[in-house]
């Protein structure tokens, strides 16, 4: 049955392969049919997951007030500035999104997860492209797949495309599916909100005018991926997602009731547990650059098991494509220079969709890139 599911193609590690001719399709439900899972989707010894971590100690930080009290902005602004010095990760809660949406968001995820095969695939995701239906990412590699799913679809803060996250999904699939668009597009214009929320604390946290970054990200072009984690039969031999650090400027993650997400810190692998009345907010490689450093993008990964599936919301908060990326001058001195060149979103997204398997060093690699230097 192996040999029906998947090929072996030897491939450079961080090069994503734009030329298979037959890429492996992941169907779990006849993958989970073999006592073992395929060669690709195991990885080293050494990277192997450890199932089972302590859990990562993640500020809370409460909008209900935000702005509204000084006091509260100054204090919320203080928790972020302390988390994103040690790894980029924290919670918001009374974040202003009906439970309602979340619940709709979540369950027409699984109705497109639900569906068959075939019928996902009508919006395969293409070679050196963002957005559309992937299996396992089975297009792009051949060695450590992630056990997983994924529908990624582009956002844009466009007042001339103002629907275009439900325009996407009745062109791609047909207008029954207009309710998903529907449904998507509001979460989508939802989490744009709260990111620039998120935007002013940041600058604020940085000494630095709460507008600023908050105007940098106002006409976003931003990325909403749907993650689907099969039960996996040897979780302890593969990962729903490796480890990486996200190449985008600021990640909005809802989870479901399944644990799975990790994170690197003080060189150790941290859980962070399913809040149902929480994003979890991560600092991405472009926000470290506009920070110039300052605020560092986290390694991060997610594990599977052997029991449940899981799902995750995932709003990428990018800028608009042919922005420039640099830090404000408030974050540059005579003792602190410039830690990247300028570069526009664009860019990095193509660098990570054609050149370059993101991973934790994406950020310096880009970097080497742009420089013509030879990537290591």
């Amino acid at each position: 049955m192996a040999a029906n599911c998947v090929i072996t193609s030897p491939e450079e590690e961080h090069t994503p392969k734009l030329d298979l001719v037959t890429p492996l399709v992941f169907n779990p439900s006849m993958l989970n049919l073999q006592a073992t899972i395929p060669s690709q989707f195991i990885w080293p010894d050494d990277e192997k997951p450890c199932l089972e971590a302590p859990e990562l100690d993640v500020p809370l930080i409460d909008l209900q007030n935000f702005l509204a009290h000084s006091h509260s902005t100054l204090d919320a602004s203080r928790l972020i500035s302390d988390a994103c010095n040690k790894h980029g990760f924290f919670l918001v809660v009374n974040h202003g999104i009906s439970e309602q949406l979340i619940s709709d968001a979540h369950e027409y995820m699984s109705r497109f997860f639900d569906m068959p095969l075939s019928e996902k695939q009508r919006i395969q995701r293409k070679a050196g492209q963002s957005c559309g239906y992937a299996s396992s990412f089975a297009g792009r590699f051949s060695t450590k797949l992630p056990w997983k799913e994924t529908l990624s679809f582009q956002f844009c803060d466009d007042k001339s495309r103002p629907k275009n996250v439900q325009d996407y999904f009745c062109d791609a699939l047909g207008h029954e599916f207009e309710p998903f668009g529907k449904v998507y597009q509001e979460y989508c214009e939802a989490m744009s909100s709260l990111s620039l929320k998120i935007m002013e604390l940041l600058g604020i946290s940085l000494g630095v005018s709460g507008d600023y970054f908050k105007s940098f990200f106002e006409e976003n072009d931003s990325i909403m991926r749907l993650n689907y984690y099969p039960p996996c039969q040897k979780p302890d031999l593969t990962f729903g997602t490796g480890p990486h650090c996200d190449p985008t400027s600021l990640t909005i993650l809802h989870q479901d009731h399944v644990h799975g997400l990790q994170v690197f810190v003080d060189n150790q692998w941290r859980s962070i547990s399913p809040n149902p009345k929480a994003f979890v907010v991560n600092i991405g490689d472009t926000f470290m650059a506009l920070s110039n450093n300052r605020y560092k993008s986290c390694l991060h990964r997610a594990v599977v098991n052997s029991k449940s599936e899981r799902k995750s919301l995932a709003f990428f908060l990018c800028p608009k494509k042919d922005r420039v990326v640099k830090p404000p001058r408030e974050l540059l001195d005579s003792n602190t220079p410039r830690r990247y060149p300028d570069f526009t979103w664009s860019m990095l997204l193509e660098f990570t969709q054609k050149h370059y398997r993101a991973d934790m060093n994406t950020l310096q690699a880009f970097t080497d890139w742009l420089t013509n230097k030879p990537i290591q």
